[in-house]
């Protein structure tokens, strides 16, 4: 398995501290952020770390600022991308079971370095568990999709489910 990880300057210690981690494990990975504690903008790393991900060069993702949270928002603007914040064990492995997430974010603010791996391990051993849950990311997929067409221009109808909801009111 080969993973993308990055950080901005704050997430800098914790993302160093995983690095070690994923060396000890004997999992290689590419580092694409903060190298010293010069200003880094989080959205400039996630954006990297994220199409690299999504081109295929990395199975996975991983990224660290001060709370994870602006990280994730920017990795889920790159199409097909879903990236999770977590910060226990049981978010990471269903974030992975239940929503293929293919990238995870901490908070270096958030999470001290012993949870982190905890945090990380159970991410990596995890994967899709099929069944209901690939229908749901399906689901994300095709609303991404049309958003996208939205977007670009195209209007979307109304699907049944808002048709429905408005109904009840």
């Amino acid at each position: 398995m080969r993973i993308a990880i990055g950080s901005d300057d704050i997430g800098l210690p914790l993302k160093d501290v995983l690095a070690g981690y994923l060396a000890e494990l004997g999992i290689e990975y590419v580092d694409f952020g903060a190298r010293d504690a010069e200003p880094v903008d989080y959205p400039d790393v996630a954006k990297v770390v994220a199409r690299e991900v999504r081109d295929g060069r990395f199975e996975r993702g991983l990224l660290v600022c001060g709370t994870g949270l602006g990280m994730a928002i920017t990795a889920n603007k790159v199409r097909g991308i879903r990236a999770a914040t977590v910060h226990d064990a049981y978010s990471a492995e269903r974030a992975r079971k239940s929503n293929d997430a293919q990238i995870i974010t901490m908070g270096s603010r958030v999470i001290g370095p012993e949870s982190a791996k905890t945090v990380l391990k159970a991410w990596l051993d995890s994967e899709i568990q099929g069944g209901g849950s690939t229908r749901k990311v399906a689901k994300i997929s095709e609303l991404e999709a049309a958003e996208i067409e939205t977007a670009e221009g195209a209007s979307t109808p109304p699907s049944e489910e808002v048709e429905r909801v408005a109904s009840q009111r």
